[in-house]
């Protein structure tokens, strides 16, 4: 998958599958689809305002910096367990 479209679509496709109230990794996703978790955080930056951004979440389960607060808020309304900033991914990671 080497056209950039491609990679982007691949990545909206999989983020579109998160459940409510679940989240994922930039990593997590970027293994199902075959790039890294920075390629992820791209796609998802630049044109990801269509599918459910807010339920991709860091390895550590903290959100980045610029959309953090608006992040946490949204996760909060689907039930996404959070504890000191952090989305327990034990609970609340996709795909198992």
């Amino acid at each position: 998958m080497t056209d950039p479209a491609d990679v982007d679509e691949a990545v909206f496709d999989v983020v579109e599958r998160i459940p409510p109230g679940r989240v994922s990794t930039y990593g997590a996703i970027g293994r199902l689809v075959g790039v890294g978790p920075r390629r992820v955080a791209r796609a998802l930056s630049a044109g990801g305002g269509a599918v459910p951004w807010y339920r991709v979440v860091r390895a550590d389960g903290t959100c980045a910096e610029p959309v953090r607060v608006r992040q946490l808020g949204l996760l909060a309304a689907e039930g996404v367990p959070v504890r000191g900033g952090r989305v327990d991914l034990g609970a609340a990671g996709w795909p198992d």
